[in-house]
């Protein structure tokens, strides 16, 4: 079970390049990680635009952000073209990273249940400590003040995550 403050578990998946992609690679930067169920459909599109629309907000905070899903290289290329998203998209067809992430396992959907993604995001530190955790995702919640996009509650939690380690 991954557990808030505790080591992340280190992955190596390819991007939309081909290009190999480990967490470990990234010691020194703050890690951004979603988990997506799939390419080009609504809630995953609403999202990936969302993340890179915040993109520069994110490298400022010296964070990079990583979506990860089952689709192949060749399917991110396509998403990543289409909408001209800015930000990384891991390949992992075998569900290693989303296992090891608990962002695979048993859904319900009408009353059926399935096994499938757990759309989930992650904030890894530097150090590659696990100091975040969102499960079950809303892409976008609506409320009465307006519509909250996940990117930007993810982008204020790390500010504030940096803000308090510099107290």
């Amino acid at each position: 079970m991954l557990e808030i403050n505790t080591q992340s578990p280190d992955f190596s998946l390819t991007d939309q390049n081909d290009s190999v992609v480990s967490l470990s690679d990234l010691s020194g930067q703050w890690v951004v990680l979603y988990f997506y169920p799939k390419d080009d459909t609504s809630g995953c599109t609403k999202e990936a635009c969302d993340f890179s629309a915040s993109v520069a907000d994110f490298e400022s905070l010296n964070a990079k952000v990583l979506g990860v899903s089952v689709d192949d290289a060749e399917s991110h290329r396509a998403f990543i073209s289409k909408y001209d998203l800015t930000i990384s998209l891991l390949s992992d067809p075998d569900k290693i990273a989303h296992k090891a992430y608990e962002a695979w396992g048993l859904k319900k959907n009408y009353g059926k249940e399935y096994e499938g993604v757990i759309r989930s995001t992650y904030i890894i530190s530097p150090q590659g400590v696990l100091v975040k955790s969102w499960k079950s995702v809303k892409v976008r919640v609506k409320r009465k003040s307006g519509e909250v996009k996940h990117a930007d509650v993810v982008r204020e939690t790390l500010e504030q995550l940096q803000a308090s380690e510099k107290v």
